[in-house]
Order: C-alpha cells, then structure tokens, then sequence
C-alpha cells in the first residue's frame, strides 16, 4: 500500500489550517461530540495511539483524560510541526508515519484511534490488520470516517434548484466500492469508498466486537451558530465506529 500525503501540499495544508482555526467545518461541529462516546468510560493510564494525529488535538486531550502515555502518528511533516509546537508535554510522542507501513512498537495499546483517516487508505482489511498487531485484547478501535452515502459519488455535492438551494443528495454507484477522484481545496484528492457492511465486517472478520455505531448529526446549537449546518441533519455525513478486540491477534 502506498500512503497518501495530500496534508503536505502547502495549498491544501493552507485551506485545511484555516478550516480548522475557524472552527467551520465538520469536525467540532459533529465529529469531535461524537468521537468522544465512542472512548471507554474511562481512559486513566491508557496507552493511546493516534493514527492520523494531525495537529495533534486528540492527543493532547486524551492527556487531559488521564492517559499515561500517547504515540501520534502522522504521514504529513506539516502537520507534525504544528502537533510538536503546540504540545508540551514529555508523555506524548509524535512519529511521522502512515497506517499503510505501521510496524511492531515497543508496548501494546489500550486504545487506538483513527479520526476521519481510513476513507484515505486504499486495504481497509489491511489496514485493522496491522492496527490489531498493536492491540491488547480487550482494548478499543475506535474511528470516524465520512459516510459511504457521501463517498459514493467523486463528486460529494447536493443536487440543487436553479437558485442554488440543496433538494437532494445523489446516492449512486454505492455497491462499487474502490478509488475516488474528488475536490478538497485542491485537485486530485484520493478517497476510497466502501460500504457500511465492509467497514462493519472488516472488523467482525479480525474479532472485534462492535460496541457502538454512530451516524451523527450536527449538535443543536451548533446549526443556531451556523444555520448551513443545517442541511447535515437531511443526510449523515460521518460514520462512527467502535470495537474491541477480544483476542490476541497473531495473523
């Protein structure tokens, strides 16, 4: 597998740091208020590995939950020298890696992340393959990635009346699963689709046991502070998943 680095072309990196210093896109909004039912009850002492660390968010935050120790990891240099610069704190550690060359670390994980990261990597089964490598039994996976109704089609738009207001959103080509072309601030933004049974069975198949699935909608207050959020809540844009790997994994 070769991993895409999209988050270094200076021109996405920029769109993408003021989506995210602006707070106006999907992540506060629903992503983040969902991710966080997907954690245990409690994360003290947990070992946490972060794939797809970004800015280094999460990682940062788990701290705050009490876990002992974090590894980020992340395939973009960009985004590791924003996560280095604002974190201090000796107990979180960033690499720069991908999902798709992940090897053996020096300590198992209690709990591994992925937020709105696997739509990017190309061998799902993979993928939870070299995750569960990382895993003690009993400890979570747990990951968002945007919804198969929204990554069926390249072209991820609404179909809209001649004023330009949404009236629905195409669904088409949903059982042809692989490679899609889109627009994401630049040209050329590879994602992958694939259903919700492959994302779910990818995980039965490894033994996990799923403990949440969740297809969030934008928080109420959220659409008060910006009303265009609003058409989120006629179709899910985010799919989460939780699970827990109940035996050791050697395949």
């Amino acid at each position: 597998m070769t991993a895409q680095n999209i988050y270094d072309d200076p021109v996405f990196f920029a769109g993408y740091e003021k989506l995210r210093r602006t707070a106006s896109g999907l992540n506060e909004a629903i992503e983040q208020p969902a991710f966080m039912r997907l954690l245990p009850q409690s994360i003290k002492g947990a070992r946490v590995l972060d794939l797809g660390c970004g800015f280094g968010d999460f990682a940062r935050k788990s701290r705050r939950l009490g876990a002992s120790a974090v590894v980020g990891i992340d395939p973009s240099s960009r985004m590791l020298e924003v996560a280095r610069a604002r974190t201090d704190d000796p107990a979180i550690e960033y690499r720069q890696n991908a999902i798709e060359t992940l090897q053996p670390m020096e300590e198992p994980f209690d709990l591994v992340v992925a937020s709105l990261v696997l739509h990017y990597v190309s061998d799902y089964e993979a993928a939870l393959r070299r995750i569960a490598k990382l895993m003690k039994p009993g400890s979570r996976l747990a990951f968002s990635v945007e919804h198969p109704i929204c990554t069926a089609l390249p072209e991820q738009k609404w179909c809209c009346d001649s004023n330009g207001s949404p009236l629905h959103w195409p669904v088409d080509r949903y059982q042809d699963e692989g490679e899609r072309q889109t627009v994401w601030f630049v040209d050329g933004v590879t994602k992958y689709h694939r259903t919700v049974e492959t994302y779910v069975n990818g995980l039965l198949s490894l033994g996990f046991r799923i403990v949440r699935l969740e297809e969030p909608a934008p928080l109420p207050e959220a659409v008060l502070a910006q009303p265009r959020l609003r058409a989120h809540l006629r179709r899910p844009p985010l799919l989460l998943l939780a699970a827990n790997l109940e035996t050791v994994f050697a395949a």
